[in-house]
Parts: structure tokens; sequence; C-alpha cells
């Protein structure tokens, strides 16, 4: 099976002219995930025609538009996101990644606000409660998600709660923990309920936020002074355990593994330290590249560049933290396509990535 599964990879990822120009395009779109507006879609829509043109690889939804948080960006209602999901895929002729942040608490797009059956409890509170429960209410949450067509969750958080002035992590009850055993316990919980329902998952935020001090939504959060050598635990079990779809990584700085780069942005960091040490051989997909720790500071040229470089094979542009910074599918695979030109990006590089994905899919 693993035999054919590896010749059906080559055969997809190879098979086309790869002096095309709009071949190559195509595996670079297959890296990137995009957030789009609109709770409806159709041939015409700009986002289908990305889709089409550039064989985009994913997705992401939104509940509330950032022009306007009294407005729907991408979910009303379970039958509207039903009907969305359907007609995205519909009008896709492969696999396409459809996600949506779903851990429960303060990070929850589907909720009773907009028409879905409960608010899940935070990963701080539901461990307060007993095994049974928990599994339980992680295959309501599985059941539906995949009721409304999205196959994949930006979940689970695996980031330690050890520092208590966290204000992004642990402030807002996203950590399962402060120790490695109990968040590698509930996670393994999250991901089965969610594999049940062949929903992918996604371990964040590599290589650890619980010891943060700063958010980097707002700019840079350097965690060379908090960050412990245990926050890679959680990710270690869950890689030996076989029980990882994705990985995402952070955008901290962390001087002990790189001097000079974010996580998200750093090839020591993923390619050395997540591939090399830690042995995994999945998708590594990157948190939000609009957030401004990276904005700020990268171009959008050179963040596709180092993030490529770094051995990221999803790059994340949400479109939904600054409403006067969107930025179009054309002009990331156009940015990307050019650095392929100019030698700032391998083929390889984009090949790799592009073999990691299908076999993330053909999961699905």
């Amino acid at each position: 099976m693993v035999k054919k599964l590896t010749i059906l990879i080559l055969l997809t990822v190879f098979s086309i002219n790869l002096n095309a120009s709009d071949d190559i395009k195509k595996l670079i779109g297959n890296m990137f995930m995009v957030g789009f507006f609109g709770t409806s879609v159709d041939k015409n829509s700009q986002i289908v025609k990305d889709i089409k043109d550039y064989h985009l690889g994913g997705v992401i939804l939104f509940d509330r538009d950032p022009s306007n948080r009294k407005k729907a960006k991408n979910i009303k209602n379970a039958k509207q996101v039903r009907n969305l999901t359907l007609a995205l895929q519909q009008n896709s002729d492969y696999k396409l990644l459809i996600a949506v942040d779903q851990e429960g608490g303060r990070v929850q797009r589907l909720s009773p606000k907009n028409g879905f059956s409960q608010k899940y409890k935070s990963p701080f509170n539901i461990v307060k409660k007993d095994d049974k429960y928990i599994k339980s209410e992680y295959s309501k949450m599985a059941k539906e998600l995949k009721s409304v067509g999205i196959n994949f969750n930006l979940a689970p958080v695996v980031d330690l709660a050890i520092n208590p002035k966290n204000r992004v992590i642990v402030k807002l009850g996203r950590s399962y923990g402060k120790t490695p055993s109990d968040v590698t316990k509930y996670s393994t919980i999250f991901i089965k309920e969610m594999a049940k329902k062949g929903i992918l998952t996604s371990l964040k935020h590599f290589p650890g936020h619980g010891s943060s001090l700063g958010d980097s939504h707002k700019g840079f959060v350097d965690i060379t002074e908090t960050w412990q050598k245990k926050e890679l635990e959680p990710y270690k079990n869950l890689i030996e355990d076989g029980r990882v779809d994705t990985i995402m990584m952070a955008h901290v700085i962390n001087k002990e593994i790189d001097a000079k780069y974010p996580s998200s942005l750093s090839k020591e960091t993923v390619s050395n330290l997540l591939r090399g040490k830690l042995l995994y051989e999945g998708v590594v997909i990157s948190d939000d590249l609009q957030m401004r720790a990276i904005s700020k500071h990268y171009s959008l040229r050179d963040t596709i560049k180092l993030s490529i470089n770094a051995g990221v094979d999803i790059l994340l542009f949400g479109n939904q933290l600054d409403p006067t910074k969107i930025v179009s599918v054309k002009t990331l695979i156009d940015t990307a396509y050019e650095l392929y030109l100019s030698k700032e990006i391998s083929l390889n590089q984009i090949k790799m990535a592009n073999q990691r994905l299908e076999r993330l899919k053909y999961r699905l």
C-alpha cells in the first residue's frame, strides 16, 4: 500500500511538464492557503478563479469580516457554510483543504452566534471533565465540522501553560496544562476524534508559545529567555506516536535555536530542529504570515522566500488581520514564481513540499 501511494504521489507531482510556467505556478499554488471574502461563491468568484488557475492548495474560513465586525466574512450559519464548501470543492479539480480554527473556548469559528449547535469548552476548562466527556465533546465537534464540509481543523494547541502572564495562550485558556504529559494526553484525544470523522489537524505553535510574554499578532515575540526545552515534548510524543497531520510554526524568536529569524522563517527551526532532530516528515504550515511579527519586519518577497527555504509546505495568508493589506492569490503566486526564476527558491524545495502535501491529502 505504501509503495502504491509513493508511486501515485510521484506521478502526480512529476507527470507535468516542469518547463511550463503554468505548471510550475500550479505546484507553487498548492503551497498556499488563503482567506477570502464571501459567504457564497460561483464560477465568477475570484477565489474560484484562483483555485482553477493556480491549483490553490487551500482556503481558511473566518466568521467575522475584519472591516465590519458585525458582518460575516465566510460563516453565517450551518446550511450556508455547507453550501459554500460544496461549491468550492465542486469548482476544484482536486481535493481542496478547507480550514478553520476550532479549538473551543475563545477560538471557535463555528459557534451558537452563527447558528451552530454549541459553545465548546476551552482546553483549560475541558480538562476538568472526565475522559468520556472530553471524547464526546470532541466527537461532536468533529461531526459538526464534517457536516459542513470542513476537512482541516487548525488545532489542537500543544503549547504548555508555563507562563501565567502569557496573554495569547495561557490567559485565553488555550492550553491543556503545564506538563507535557497532560498536553500530550488531551491533544491525542482531540486528534483521534477528529480523525474518526476524516478531519485533519495541526499541532501549534512550534517550537512553543506558552512561555512567551508578547503576542505575535502585534509584533516580534522573543522567547529566548523564557522558553524551556520541555515545550518540545508534546511534539516529540505525538510524532513518535504517528498522530501528526501537520505542525504549525509560531512567529517567535528563540536565539538559542536561530539568532536571526523567527521560527516560521527559520531553516534552523523547521529543517534542522523539527525535521532533523525530531524526525518529523509531514506537512509544516506557517501561522498567518500577515501577523505583524512578520509583516512589520519583512517584505512579502522575503517572507515567501524565507519560509519556503526554511521548509514550510503551506504558507498561510488569512487576509483577516488588516483590511487595508489584503493580498491577492495572483500576487502571492507571481512573487513566488519570480523567486523560482531568480533561483532564490529551488524547484526541489517546491517538489518536496508538494510530495508531502499529496501524502496529506491522500488521508482525506
